[in-house]
């Protein structure tokens, strides 16, 4: 069946409202000519996620590095003992895997799950190989985000280890200061390592104060 010059406009309209974010995202960094951004453009995938649905369950490995258009996640580990501890979480115009494992092609030790309905662009480690060839200037670009990550993850560890609970919250709510409308008391209260209990004892008083 043939489609109408209408119905080719629609989805070409469509592709450019889902994919202007990242092409922006990028540009942060890097700029990309036309025929660059159509390419990696072409080499993507939408994928929609219903909340509470995995896009990257425990013991399976990351073969995708994912650009979120819409939604949020929460990165995270269950220990031995069921308790859940919090890596990091993510929302709109963040990159989110499991880095280690999509690095490693080893087989993730954590759990990537969408917290509300949510909607990511897929860049396939395969496709990713190629367009590092193709568009060499995306290894910059990718050098500058997995920079960033660990820079964000020390910046963490060392946070857990000098501040107290309650400058480890400061810190978080002046740092993203939309995560507590977006996330639950007890997710936010796994991240900063903490009981749901104290963290609303803790809030009280900071609200009081």
């Amino acid at each position: 069946m043939r489609t109408s010059s209408k119905d080719n406009k629609k989805r070409v309209s469509l592709c450019c409202m889902k994919t202007d974010p990242i092409i922006k995202n990028i540009s942060k960094h890097i700029t990309l000519d036309k025929k660059e951004e159509e390419y990696f453009i072409s080499i993507l995938r939408l994928k929609k996620l219903k909340r509470k649905e995995f896009l990257i369950s425990e013991g399976e490995i990351a073969t995708n590095t994912n650009y979120i258009l819409k939604g949020s996640f929460r990165n995270y580990r269950i220990d031995v003992n069921g308790v859940e501890h919090i890596a990091y979480f993510a929302i709109e115009d963040w990159w989110i895997s499991d880095i280690h494992s999509f690095l490693t092609a080893s087989p993730s030790r954590n759990f990537v799950e969408a917290v509300e309905d949510s909607e990511v662009l897929e860049l396939t480690k395969i496709n990713l190989e190629k367009l590092y060839l193709s568009v060499p200037k995306f290894e910059r670009f990718f050098r500058i985000l997995r920079e960033n990550a660990f820079i964000g993850q020390y910046e963490r560890i060392i946070q857990n280890i000098s501040l107290t609970a309650e400058e480890r919250y400061i810190n978080f709510r002046t740092k993203y200061p939309q995560f507590e409308q977006r996330f639950s008391q007890k997710q936010i209260a796994s991240y900063l390592g903490l009981t749901p209990e104290f963290l609303s004892v803790m809030r009280s008083r900071l609200a009081k104060s």
